[in-house]
């Protein structure tokens, strides 16, 4: 497309038009079943089949349930969900950078011919479904006869995660903190990657050249020019990675199961499906999501800063 064609006014709104489906598909899909979580959250339960009675009026709507969940959630027995299910995810996102990264990078600067290939790698696990993937970590980490946890144990891995507080120093792995970060790294890390490889693969080689040409070496031009430039990558990789962990809970209900790392998905699946109190899992839904809201609004301040610095 030539340069004028860009900048030219939109005609009568007609590509604007074509955004309509895809708006309306999203709001008919998100806005409405956000809706319908509300009206269950202030709404009441059956009090002979435990099932939710949602109240649609906003003007009858009761926040007895919410206030309770509310409270356990700052001084209550949910605080400690919430502060694992924060750390689990930080502690993840972590893990992700310092392997996604170097991965990226390479697939960006130095894969060359076989970037197709190894691109191809990274998106094979999507061929494959998420639970069967995570019963193969329960296969692998068996501790009769998985190798890999043989291989850890070999390593005194336990320890180490015991050390950090990540474990109780067996080489029992099912139950543990630990297991259940690895199963959040290995599952998500290629929605950590692509983004980012995009993000790299963008930057233009010509300010890396001029680095070098102004003496700077390739530890100096990575410092200061391709780490900052691959931010708003890293940031938008942050986003896509960390807002499905926070909901997930079929990672901790596979690898783990216990109680000791249960997150908050965990918790609004117990309320939803297990409990006579479907209100609480739907609040504890509201909840999170305004959590997650503040995060989103933080990622937009900063790729809004970083776009209008560019220009």
């Amino acid at each position: 497309m030539a340069r004028g064609e860009g900048s030219r006014a939109d005609p009568q709104g007609l590509w604007a038009s074509f955004t309509l489906p895809g708006t309306g598909w999203l709001i008919a899909l998100f806005l409405i079943p956000f809706y319908a979580i509300a009206a269950i959250a202030f709404g009441g339960v059956d009090p002979i089949f435990g099932s939710a009675l949602p109240r649609w009026n906003p003007l009858t709507w009761n926040f007895t349930a919410f206030n309770d969940v509310f409270s356990e959630v700052v001084n209550g027995s949910l605080r400690n969900v919430f502060v694992r299910t924060f750390s689990y995810v930080g502690i993840s996102l972590v893990l992700c950078f310092a392997i996604g990264y170097p991965v990226a990078y390479y697939l960006a600067r130095y894969a060359g011919r076989t970037k197709g290939i190894l691109l191809a790698c990274v998106v094979l696990p999507f061929w494959m479904s998420y639970l069967m993937r995570m019963l193969a970590w329960v296969n692998l980490l068996n501790p009769e006869g998985g190798w890999a946890a043989d291989a850890l144990n070999a390593l005194h891995a336990p320890r180490l995660f015991e050390a950090l507080g990540l474990g109780n120093g067996g080489e029992v792995w099912f139950g543990q903190p630990i297991t259940v970060i690895m199963g959040l790294v290995y599952g998500y890390i290629p929605f950590f990657i692509l983004p980012l490889y995009a993000a790299l693969d963008r930057i233009d080689g010509r300010y890396l050249e001029a680095a070098r040409d102004l003496g700077a070496s390739a530890k100096a031009t990575f410092l200061n020019v391709t780490l900052p430039l691959s931010v708003p990558g890293i940031l938008a990789a942050s986003v896509i990675t960390a807002l499905p962990m926070f909901g997930d809970y079929y990672t901790n209900t596979i690898l783990s199961g216990s109680p000791g790392t249960e997150m908050i998905g965990n918790q609004i699946e117990l309320y939803i499906t297990r409990s006579r109190q479907p209100q609480n899992g739907a609040v504890l839904v509201l909840i999170l999501s305004a959590l997650l809201l503040v995060l989103m609004s933080y990622y937009l301040v900063i790729t809004t800063r970083a776009q209008r610095s560019a220009e």
